[in-house]
């Protein structure tokens, strides 16, 4: 059984990595691993097992032991975000309201080969690090950062400039505030002509 998994560092990026790993079966979550059991690459890493899915998208939860599916009460946080959408023609007052507990669906705390996906901690770095181990997807960040940037850029070069009268620093945003000070600057311009005759 082939897991994808997330190793996250410090500096919040995550590498996601795709390999079958034998010997995380039967670990817990929050259990500490060895780097090398998930990839040759990661020797001598310290790694944590922060959470896990399964291929339905239930959550492995810590407090529910072994490997099945069990169905628990919940209130907000880990597998219960928000109250689910309601069905029918009255709307919801409140998405959140306080003190709500619903009964779902999680996975156990064990890993098993029902697990698809499994989340990871760096605790300890090894001898390469993971920019050396995953240089495709270093790229890959780098290539995100300067499409945003470039984002930000024409964003700004597309801002509109203030009219005359009008201090460069205000910022003009949709066509009703650009017309209404249109129709200022013209209005003064009238009482100006007035004034000279």
């Amino acid at each position: 059984m082939s897991f994808k998994i997330n190793i996250s560092n410090k500096q919040g990026k995550t590498f996601k990595l795709e390999t079958d790993a034998p010997a995380i079966v039967g670990k817990q979550l929050h259990d500490k691993i060895n780097g090398k059991d998930v990839s040759p690459d990661l020797d001598n890493y310290e790694l944590e097992i922060t959470g896990a899915s399964d291929k339905s998208g239930f959550t492995a939860v810590k407090e529910v032991e072994g490997v099945g599916l069990k169905k628990v009460l919940l209130s907000y946080g880990k597998a219960m975000k928000k109250r689910p959408r309601k069905e029918g023609k009255k709307k919801l007052s409140n998405k959140n309201p306080k003190g709500l507990r619903l009964r779902k669906t999680v996975r156990g705390k064990v890993i098993s080969d029902a697990i698809s996906q499994i989340n990871l901690k760096i605790l300890k770095e090894g001898n390469k690090k993971l920019s050396e181990v995953f240089p495709e997807q270093i790229k890959d960040f780098q290539s995100s950062a300067e499409d945003v940037e470039r984002e930000q850029n024409k964003s700004a070069e597309s801002a509109p400039i203030a009219p005359k009268g009008v201090p460069q620093n205000t910022a003009l945003r949709g066509k009703e505030k650009s017309t209404e000070i249109k129709k200022e600057n013209s209005k003064e311009e009238k009482t100006e002509k007035v004034s000279k005759e």
